[in-house]
């Protein structure tokens, strides 16, 4: 995902606002011109061929690489102008590639291509988005705590098996609090955050689409809802295994260390749960996604020239629904408790909307294949005979997901592979779990790997906890997580 702050505006500092008036504070407006583009475009497009990605050249790539580098170098280097200026520089490259686009295949084709991109890929990611976000975000958990090992080792396992079914961003935002909160009185705390990314922002959430956006992208291109849980759970399990053992001994040794500081009561845990109207919520919304994966009633309607299927059309309306009625159930001291703000949805709806129109090309010319630009890349991940190399598609997908963005390094690795899913989900599942697998987990290795993990970093920065640096978190999830990834590597994928 793109890379965020959460220091926005907070939109609910006064009780019981208006349903317009959070969204009206948030610039949602702004977000409604970006997409006009996605829908002008296309009305030019009726009766257009479809894109072939053998008749593209390879510099059209060259602003989705512009863009990404943006995205993993900015928010290091100007913090603060990026995150101001992001949509900016997400709609110049998004521009350059439009207009790369028209030129070569002309208007017509470039306007159905943008379109197709609009209501295939990119609205039914951002209003899963908003369901998922706008409803975590009104579950406050909040309460007495101890913060033991014990407990610090349940609450991370929690949070690891919450992420694959509310999303890495809001079980992160859902128990980043309270365990800031158990540990007020320990010394050593940074390990905890660091452990904290690693499972809840991005390994947790590798068995469904609705756990991080490169799976879900993933379900919109065709593989099964269920088929991560099936296929992934053997490496996910075995890795928040060793993670949560490294992760008790290593907080046992910290409060051995500090005992005199800590209380001598007894472990007590009394939970209070505000804005609990959202967990049914929640389980609407995740059905309607798996939904979506079985019930095919045939229907499609056309627009401009753009095939909508019936069953994604009442997907996107269930999430619309769902995060507006969150929006008007949820008490405004929920929101308030979680310090919710709309800054984070935002920046990913606009530095998104830049991605999916730079990723049009690239895109068709991975899925040229031999024909395309990129054929010699995809040699470098074949055998001889043709034959995928899954160990390569898991590092090089992994790494590349570490200092980019992980959803579409993702749609890159999964067109590098053929792109079709009926073939990666039979024959080649082990090449498409290796791209699943590096494209969550390995987002873990860097602040900018994943949203998320910047969530976390502010979060518990403002809680005045100090936090590692870039490379200083570089050398905890090295030592820690490659050991592991090299474990995996060799037991499933050799």
């Amino acid at each position: 995902m793109a890379h965020i702050l959460a220091d926005g505006h907070n939109a609910f500092q006064h009780s019981r606002l208006p349903l317009y008036m959070p969204l009206r504070r948030a610039g949602f407006w702004r977000l409604g011109l970006a997409c006009l583009p996605f829908i002008a475009v296309p009305s030019f497009a009726v009766a257009a061929a479809p894109l072939d990605g053998a008749e593209l050249p390879a510099w059209l790539a060259l602003p989705f690489a512009g863009l990404l580098l943006c995205i993993a170098i900015a928010p290091v280097l100007v913090r603060r102008l990026w995150h101001l200026h992001s949509g900016k520089a997400a709609t110049f490259w998004a521009v350059l590639t439009l207009i790369g686009l028209v030129a070569m295949v002309g208007r017509k084709t470039a306007g159905l291509a943008l379109g197709q991109t609009f209501f295939a890929d990119y609205l039914p990611f951002v209003l899963m988005l908003f369901a998922l976000f706008t409803a975590s975000g009104g579950l406050a958990v909040s309460g007495t705590f101890r913060g033991t090992p014990r407990f610090n080792c349940a609450l991370l396992a929690l949070g690891a098996l919450l992420a694959s079914l509310v999303g890495t961003t809001g079980a992160s935002l859902i128990l980043i609090r309270p365990l800031i909160a158990a540990n007020r009185g320990r010394r050593a705390k940074a390990h905890l955050a660091i452990f904290f990314i690693f499972l809840v922002s991005n390994i947790g959430g590798a068995l469904s689409p609705l756990g991080d956006p490169p799976l879900f992208l993933g379900f919109l291109n065709g593989v099964a809802f269920f088929w991560p849980l099936t296929h992934l759970w053997p490496q996910t399990l075995l890795t928040c295994v060793l993670l949560l053992a490294i992760f008790y001994a290593l907080d046992l040794y910290f409060m051995r260390h500090e005992k005199r500081s800590l209380p001598a009561s007894p472990e007590r845990v009394r939970v209070r749960l505000k804005g609990a109207v959202n967990i049914p919520l929640i389980v609407i919304a995740v059905a309607a996604i798996a939904l979506t994966g079985s019930w095919r009633p045939g229907a499609v309607f056309s627009l401009f020239g753009i095939r909508i299927e019936a069953q994604n059309a009442v997907r996107d309306a269930m999430m619309l629904a769902v995060g507006c009625a969150s929006l008007m159930l949820t008490p405004a001291e929920a929101r308030r408790a979680n310090r919710f703000e709309w800054a984070p949805l935002q920046e990913v709806a606009k530095l998104f909307a830049g991605l999916f129109v730079c990723i049009i090309p690239v895109t068709a010319m991975f899925q040229a294949g031999a024909a395309g630009a990129f054929a010699p890349l995809l040699h470098l991940l074949e055998t001889p005979a043709g034959a995928p190399r899954d160990a390569l598609y898991f590092w090089t997908t992994g790494l590349a997901s570490s200092v980019l963005d992980n959803a579409p390094t993702y749609l890159v690795f999964f067109g590098l592979a053929g792109g079709d899913a009926a073939r990666l989900m039979g024959p080649l599942a082990q090449t498409l779990a290796a791209i699943s697998l590096g494209a969550v987990f390995m987002g873990a290795l860097t602040y900018i790997g994943n949203a998320p993990n910047l969530m976390v970093y502010a979060i518990v920065s403002r809680a005045r906890i100090r936090m590692p640096g870039f490379f200083g978190y570089m050398a905890w999830s090295g030592t820690i997580l490659l050991p592991i990834f090299a474990a995996i590597t060799f037991l499933f994928m050799m």
